[in-house]
């Protein structure tokens, strides 16, 4: 009884909750989903190759850093389940163009790719996407319950 009463107060808790900022630090490899400035859950996750520092370019196996919306779920994808981030922005087209290169896109956050769920354990230690944010894939389902089309994300190194 006394664990029933303990696991409905934590699916309350977290149902109710209305994420308004997705949080992720790259140096230690966490995400977080704020609810103004109380935590409704955390992650591990894993990054491009080549973490450190801002996607500057197509291939370079980084993950942007700044404030960006995750602005549309992708059900379709190749990696489990997936939502956007709005990487390129205007500043981030103008610097590759100024460089003569593409600044790149289509990153996501993401589960594991489709068939290898059963991997995630491993993965999940590394840091083995092309510049995406990956999550486990029941983690991906909860974070698609609990993230709105259009909710900020700030990636900070």
């Amino acid at each position: 009884m006394r664990y029933s009463a303990l696991l409905m107060v934590v699916l309350a808790h977290v149902s109710f909750a209305e994420v308004d900022l997705v949080t992720v630090e790259k140096s230690i490899g966490k995400m977080r989903l704020l609810d103004g400035e109380r935590l409704v859950q955390e992650y591990h996750v894993a990054f491009g190759a080549n973490p450190k520092g801002h996607k500057q370019q197509e291939g370079d196996e980084k993950t942007p850093e700044g404030i960006y919306s995750l602005d549309y779920k992708k059900e379709d994808s190749a990696f489990y389940r997936a939502m956007h981030i709005s990487y390129p922005n205007k500043q981030d087209r103008e610097n590759a163009k100024k460089v003569g290169v593409s600044p790149g896109g289509f990153i996501m956050v993401h589960g594991q790719r489709n068939g290898l769920g059963w991997l995630a354990p491993i993965t999940q230690q590394f840091n083995w996407t092309n510049g995406c944010i990956a999550l486990k894939n029941k983690e991906m389902d909860e974070f698609m319950s609990l993230v709105k089309v259009g909710t900020p994300i700030q990636i900070n190194w």
